[in-house]
């Protein structure tokens, strides 16, 4: 049985995984495509699960999370070593990380529960893909997203807080936390490569927040309606689709640029608003 209003099954935890880690770091929205993809599995029912199946959305980023600690582990001991005053480079990059974090920290505790009231349907989903994915090709177009020279290392608090403004409009669902920052990051000066590393860095921060956030508000009620073999399986699973991602986004981009996302968001957008406006 693919998906019953009672619970999750193991394909559903599959299937969520795959989508959750396949897009938490590519410029399309995993929030969307989630939402999307519980719509059309037929997940959820009572008010409990819905809420317990929100959470688990959001607790499956941890897979996302344990991807970007394995591929740049190196990169998060220099962190690691900043923090505790062995490291000039990792502190600066810990600083910037921390002024790129807090303007969607503070909007997403300020605003969380209205967002999800007016935001969470396939409708504003579908209006985000459309709009960013127009965004993409007329940055392509007019030489946005070449990038430019500053490096990872280089990132400075002032770059850091445009490119966390920039996270914030990923509250929304459906803008993407990644697109925003990459194209942020990109019109401040960084290098493609930079750019992507600073939007997966910042990502495995706010992932990591988000979901200890729910882990404590809501592990038990996941828990209790979804077991604990379910949730572990969408777990792991997301962590393999995203070490895979990630490898791939950063190679895509440099070689290729963002249009690709483009025309995908574009396409995804309107289908969904064609089936939004004939429902």
């Amino acid at each position: 049985m693919i998906a019953s209003a009672s619970g999750l099954g193991i394909v559903d935890a599959v299937l969520l995984g795959l989508i959750e880690g396949a897009t938490e770091f590519l410029p399309v929205s995993s929030t969307g495509h989630l939402l999307v993809a519980q719509r059309m599995l037929g997940l959820g029912g009572t008010a409990s699960q819905d809420r317990a199946l929100d959470a688990y959305a959001i607790c499956i980023q941890g897979g996302a999370i344990l991807a970007v600690v394995a591929l740049y582990r190196r990169r998060i001991g220099d962190i690691a070593n900043g923090a505790l005053g062995r490291s000039t480079e990792g502190r600066r990059l810990l600083s910037s990380l921390v002024v790129a974090f807090a303007p969607a920290a503070l909007l997403g505790l300020l605003l969380a529960d209205a967002i999800k009231s007016a935001l969470f349907g396939v409708g504003p989903v579908a209006a985000a893909w459309l709009v960013g994915g127009v965004v993409i090709l007329v940055a392509q177009r007019r030489g946005w997203t070449v990038g430019g020279s500053i490096e990872l290392d280089s990132i400075r608090p002032g770059h850091a807080l445009v490119i966390g403004a920039a996270q914030a409009l990923a509250l929304w669902p459906g803008v993407s936390r990644s697109l925003v920052t990459i194209m942020a990051a990109l019109l401040v000066g960084c290098t493609v490569r930079a750019a992507v590393e600073f939007s997966f860095l910042l990502g495995l921060v706010t992932l990591s927040a988000a979901s200890a956030y729910e882990v404590v508000r809501s592990g038990g009620e996941i828990v209790r309606i979804f077991g604990l073999i379910t949730p572990t399986v969408g777990l792991l699973v997301a962590t393999v689709a995203a070490v895979v991602s990630i490898r791939w986004l950063v190679r895509w981009v440099e070689v290729h640029g963002l249009a690709t996302f483009g025309y995908y968001r574009v396409v995804i957008g309107i289908a969904g608003l064609v089936i939004v406006g004939g429902t």
